[in-house]
């Protein structure tokens, strides 16, 4: 079968945004929706990073696709179970079947083989094996789409070896950006706290601004400061936050925030070459380093002995700034917003949080709902 027949159909259902990894029973596939100027793609670095992209472009409003081979499955676990599943957000799977019993194939796949169905059934991932024949492809995306409807999940469809045909890539040259250098302003002053942050922040960004901050305490306390549509707090998926707000500001006009955290970024540094490639005029990732893991006790990261400025611009980011000062960060941030980004901002703020720190009590479902409601407002006013 043609990949033009399922990606047609599914861009009639609405599905014209894919974000993917490659595998070579995919080859055909992914090339066609490189090739085809109706169809948005992304290739991301890890599973687990598309599964997050493709979360915060339905947040923007748009229905996504997300291919991957199934030995990434794993990759996709912590996304699936701890953003998808409790935030409610649906999008289409297929993963392929290396390792498929019965079949020849690489010894690294024969138990991965073994257990996808089982694996995404685990994961609460309804799922069918990907139509063979033309005929099919309407009814299996109709099901797919009536079954994320009635659960607002992810479902899947498994692709076997050889079910579809060959198709020639298409793809333009890669752009390259002239580097630019990061720009540092320490002054040695003890560093501010998280929620002083957290708050210059809230001060310095227009309300129109959508702000997601990463799991922890980042997004505790911003919640503790005052809640508000535009606010979402990645209660899971650790290291996500920047891949949520890169799918989600690649939607949008208005500026879009990431508050991430050192052992966050560091989990998913992948993400910095992402966002620097596909270069949303609209993002600004900020990280509140504090050299620890302090939502779990205060176990030392690596981030001392990481320059993020300094790989935000080798990976594409137009502007990378840090500081250890909260008048210059409030600086920083003034300036990232009148200036084409993306940007990246690390301001070095002290370990600890605020006694009696409480957490969100708006349940994931009803805060994804409430910020993809926020989102897709503010793109029916800029279009009015």
């Amino acid at each position: 079968m043609k990949a033009e027949v399922f990606v047609t159909a599914a861009r009639d259902r609405g599905f014209d945004f894919y974000v993917g990894v490659p595998c070579s029973f995919l080859k055909p596939l992914i090339n066609y929706v490189i090739s085809d100027p109706q169809t948005a793609y992304i290739g991301a670095t890890s599973e687990g990073e598309a599964i997050a992209i493709a979360a915060g472009a339905w947040l923007g409003g748009r229905k996504s696709t997300v291919i991957c081979q199934n030995s990434g499955l794993g990759n996709t676990v912590n996304p699936l179970t701890s953003l998808n599943y409790p935030f409610r957000i649906p999008l289409l799977f297929v993963t392929t079947w290396r390792g498929q019993p019965g079949l020849k194939d690489a010894p690294q796949h024969e138990l991965m083989g073994q257990i996808t169905g089982e694996l995404l059934s685990l994961m609460k991932v309804q799922h069918q094996i990907f139509p063979k024949e033309s005929e099919a492809v309407q009814s299996a995306l109709d099901e797919a789409a009536a079954i994320m409807a009635e659960h607002s999940l992810p479902f899947g469809f498994i692709l076997e070896k050889g079910t579809l045909s060959s198709e020639t890539l298409t793809q333009a040259p890669l752009a390259q950006y002239p580097p630019g250098k990061p720009e540092k302003r320490l002054t040695g002053n003890p560093p501010p706290q998280r929620i002083e942050a957290l708050k210059a922040i809230v001060d310095s960004i227009p309300d129109r601004a959508a702000l997601i901050a990463t799991t922890g305490k980042t997004g505790r306390e911003l919640f503790t400061l005052g809640d508000r549509p535009q606010q979402l707090y990645v209660v899971g998926s650790m290291g996500g936050a920047s891949a949520i707000a890169l799918g989600a500001a690649l939607q949008v006009n208005i500026p879009v925030v990431a508050i991430d955290g050192d052992g966050a970024a560091l989990m998913k540094l992948g993400n910095f070459a992402t966002i620097g490639f596909q270069a949303p005029d609209n993002l600004i990732h900020i990280l509140l380093d504090n050299g620890v893991h302090d939502s779990t006790g205060g176990q030392a990261t690596m981030s001392p002995w990481v320059d993020f400025g300094a790989i935000a611009i080798a990976c594409g980011y137009r502007s990378a700034r840090s500081t250890d000062d909260l008048g210059i960060f409030a600086e920083f941030v003034t300036l990232a917003l009148q200036q084409p980004g993306p940007h990246l901002i690390r301001l070095q703020i002290q370990p600890g949080s605020i006694d009696n720190l409480g957490r969100p009590t708006i349940s994931p479902e009803q805060l994804a709902r409430r910020f993809r409601t926020f989102l897709t407002h503010s793109k029916e006013e800029a279009a009015s």
